[in-house]
């Protein structure tokens, strides 16, 4: 036997998995196109996004261009989805509120994944009491409802849309904390982080190239289901006057404009309504179908 199968390794050796991650995808693109309300997902997420990015500049209107004279004006040739009390055109509006709203979902669940997986990276990995006592403040600030919180940090921070971005961003990522910390704690005693551990590598060299790397699924899984509910939060705080300010459109400020005209006017309340909805289902499919595909077992019984 070579006597050189025995050398020891740096810290900086790359432990490579059984199954090549090429192999990993094909698996559950495989499971994802079987599952048809994940397509429709994914087929509705992308066109809401690609009409939030381009739709106001393939209309004649800007979404705070008032003309009185079409002022509360029905669907039609000119205007698609009508005009508001001022006149201006809800088309643009619905297609601009959809890029705020968009990038608030995005905004926040980024920062959540950047807080959420350092900390119950950290706290999975390091374990003893520095792991209890993590937990424990995340367990407080847990009992306390989400949407309370939100409004609470709001409420100090004040209306507007960077400060929506920091009150969703800090508040939404205990969940991701406590999902990779559970992850972290599964895959501790795996061979191959014990084999790094023995080759003197880093508690971050361990976290960032063995640990995380194979918590992608659950972090990508509960990212996606993530973004419909900052949406609808933002939504909420929005109608009740806590989120983006006039003459900016987010779908909850078009919503809250609509439904004073309600009974008048439903096309006004109808479209914001109808694209939150199908926005939030869109990612709710998108959700289900990624978790059922990057679920170890369905890609075992998916490979025999």
């Amino acid at each position: 036997m070579d006597a050189r199968e025995f050398e020891p390794i740096g810290p900086e050796a790359r432990l490579e998995p059984c199954v090549p991650p090429q192999k990993l995808r094909e698996r559950g693109w495989r499971q994802m196109k079987k599952n048809r309300l994940a397509l429709w997902g994914m087929a509705i997420v992308a066109v809401m996004t690609v009409l939030a990015v381009v739709g106001p500049w393939l209309s004649p209107y800007t979404y705070d261009a008032q003309n009185f004279t079409m002022a509360n004006a029905w669907p039609s040739r000119e205007h698609w989805f009508g005009t508001d009390a001022l006149g201006r055109d809800l088309f643009v509006r619905v297609l601009y509120g959809a890029r705020i709203s968009l990038s608030i979902g995005l905004v926040a669940s980024l920062i959540n994944v950047c807080i959420g997986v350092l900390y119950g990276g950290v706290a999975g990995l390091v374990g003893g009491r520095t792991e209890r006592i993590m937990m424990h403040i995340v367990d407080v600030l847990y009992s306390i409802p989400m949407l309370l919180y939100v409004i609470l940090l709001m409420v100090v921070f004040r209306p507007g849309l960077l400060n929506i971005y920091l009150a969703l961003g800090i508040s939404y990522w205990l969940n991701m904390a406590r999902i990779v910390r559970g992850q972290i704690l599964s895959l501790k005693q795996q061979d191959y982080v014990l084999a790094a551990r023995s080759c003197g590598a880093s508690m971050w060299q361990i976290l960032r190239r063995h640990m995380i790397p194979n918590c992608v699924g659950p972090i990508i899984v509960t990212l996606t289901l993530s973004i419909p509910d900052a949406i609808f939060t933002e939504a909420f705080l929005s109608f009740i006057g806590l989120g983006v300010s006039a003459p900016m459109a987010s779908w909850g400020v078009l919503a809250s404009e609509g439904i004073n005209s309600m009974r008048s006017f439903p096309f006004q309340l109808f479209f914001p309504a109808a694209a939150l909805s199908l926005t939030m289902l869109g990612f709710m499919f998108l959700g289900d179908g990624l978790r059922d595909a990057l679920d170890p077992q369905n890609q075992k019984e998916g490979s025999r």
